[in-house]
């Protein structure tokens, strides 16, 4: 007899938690491993450093709409299950990779199983918390787990290799997986399946190909510039297959993007800042963590250490922020988290040129606090599309994750001062777009 049911809320959650944390770290916790990643493998262009990490985020985007559609066809604890299980495995890889294209296409099956996890990580929490407050608080902790992962990312990444390899920082995902699936079987209850449910293989093919257009040719701009050959036909490519892309989605009985949800005004709201502001925050990681290296300097371990108060700040903000979402609603915490990204990006693209350490710590505490937005853009999102929890969860993450694959290929070749300008902008616009929620939500 399964005990599901039964288990503690908080035994649950945690274990939905688990899972989720190792996809936000592994985003950004190979930033401060890029350089000995290069060194190791004979000093690979930083176009090869962007591949590694926009592989993993490129392949999470692509995939989280099929992914979000099989879970709610074959349950969402099963498909998140196996999400685990390929990430695991695909770590492994990772860390036993002898040169950078191994590593590239061992971060992009990883990719793949975080798409699977994400989705319906968030569908476990919504059918385990049916109560709107109850839920607003569970989302506080799933989103602070997001932020705490890819805060903590960088300063990880820089301690592993400062104390002992970079493949440490893939190592580590082996026992944290397992116990994660270990907990998930045992605590999490498995949500109604809706076995009617079609996949849209070419919307997908099309998808991706749009999306990896776009990243290799902004990757592609950085060292070749914006009208080479190859940036222009890898732009072009990206353009052409996303037209086809939105073509096919409106053609398909069950399209893996529904376009009428983005016709829901809080939902198109909340999808537009998830990618926006993850292109901010993936775009800026990697400009800090590839700055403190080769503009100051620093090893690994100290750069990773220069980041700890940022990364504390954020993961602060984004538990915090979910007590704020439940009692005033998501539009407080998204404004104030819009205007800190946009007063720390401002910051860090006037930094002096020596080692102004203080100045770059009240600069990264005052960015630390964008994350206020993100459990609350999240709840936005989930709220606005009731019943269906598995399409909402995957298409505003498939945009989070989408805005950060665009952020680390653009934002890294505009590094380090017109990068973080781009940034600035960017929450510029996120505090703009929060003006149109509707009060009610």
């Amino acid at each position: 007899m399964r005990t599901e049911s039964r288990a503690p809320a908080k035994l649950a959650l945690g274990a939905v938690c688990l899972g989720f944390l190792m996809i936000t770290l592994d985003a950004t916790i190979v930033n401060l491993a890029l350089p000995a990643i290069g060194a190791d493998f004979g000093e690979p262009s930083t176009a090869a450093l962007q591949w590694v990490v926009d592989a993993y985020t490129v392949t999470l985007a692509a995939f989280l709409l099929t992914w979000g559609a099989a879970g709610d066809r074959w349950g969402s604890r099963r498909v998140f299950e196996v999400g685990v299980a390929v990430f695991v495995l695909a770590s492994i890889a990772c860390a036993l990779a002898d040169d950078a294209l191994w590593l590239i296409a061992a971060r992009a099956v990883q990719g793949a199983g975080a798409a699977a996890l994400l989705p319906s990580s968030l569908a476990l929490i919504v059918h385990q918390f049916p109560d709107a407050r109850q839920r607003a608080h569970a989302l506080g902790v799933w989103g602070g787990m997001s932020g705490a992962g890819l805060a903590a990312g960088p300063v990880l990444g820089g301690l592993a290799v400062g104390l002992a390899d970079w493949r440490l920082v893939f190592a580590v995902n082996v026992p944290v997986g397992i116990v994660a699936i270990v907990l998930t079987r045992r605590a999490v209850a498995e949500p109604p399946r809706h076995e009617t449910t079609r996949l849209d293989f070419a919307g997908q093919l099309f998808g991706t190909a749009s999306l990896a257009g776009f990243v290799a040719g902004f990757i592609e701009s950085g060292h070749a510039g914006w009208f080479a050959p190859a940036t222009l036909v890898l732009l072009a490519g990206g353009v052409v297959a996303g037209v086809v892309f939105v073509a096919v989605e409106k053609r398909v009985a069950e399209p893996v993007l529904p376009l009428g949800v983005l016709k829901i005004r809080n939902y198109a709201v909340a999808t537009g800042i998830g990618g926006l502001f993850n292109f901010c925050l993936y775009g800026t990681l990697f400009c800090l963590a590839l700055y403190l290296q080769r503009a100051w300097s620093l090893g690994a371990l100290a750069a990773g250490l220069a980041l700890v108060p940022l990364t504390v700040v954020v993961a602060l903000n984004a538990f915090f922020s979910g007590r704020l979402t439940g009692r005033f609603g998501p539009r407080v915490p998204m404004v104030a988290g819009a205007l800190a990204g946009l007063a720390g990006a401002a910051g860090f693209a006037l930094l002096p040129a020596d080692r102004a350490l203080v100045v770059f710590v009240v600069v990264s505490v005052v960015f630390g606090g964008c994350s206020l937005a993100m459990p609350a853009m999240t709840s936005l999102a989930m709220n606005s599309l009731p019943g269906k929890a598995g399409l909402a969860a995957g298409v505003l993450n498939a945009s989070r994750q989408t805005g950060g694959a665009i952020g680390v290929a653009l934002v890294g070749a505009l590094l380090p001062a017109a990068g973080m300008w781009l940034v600035a902008a960017g929450y510029a616009l996120v505090a703009g777009l929060t003006l149109l929620v509707r009060q009610s939500s």
